[in-house]
C-alpha cells in the first residue's frame, strides 16, 4: 500500500469513529425524559402527578 492510501484509511476510520460515537437518537425517545415532562404525560393522560405516584406506598411492603 502507498502512504497515500494508508491515509486515505485512516482519515475513512476517523470519521467512521467520531459518526459511531455520536448519541443515538433511538434510544432517546425510549427514554422516561425528565421529570416535568414525566409529570405532564401523566396528568395529561389522567393519571396522578408523578410527585403523588413516587410518595405512595408500594403494595409489595
Amino acid at each position: 500500500m502507498t502512504d497515500n492510501q494508508t491515509l486515505r484509511m485512516a482519515a475513512i476510520a476517523a470519521v467512521l469513529s467520531m459518526v459511531d460515537a455520536g448519541e443515538d437518537v433511538s434510544v432517546k425517545g425510549r427514554q422516561p425524559g425528565e421529570a416535568w415532562s414525566q409529570d405532564h404525560r401523566r396528568i395529561v393522560m389522567g393519571k396522578s402527578s408523578l410527585m403523588a405516584q413516587r410518595s405512595s406506598r408500594s403494595p409489595w411492603r
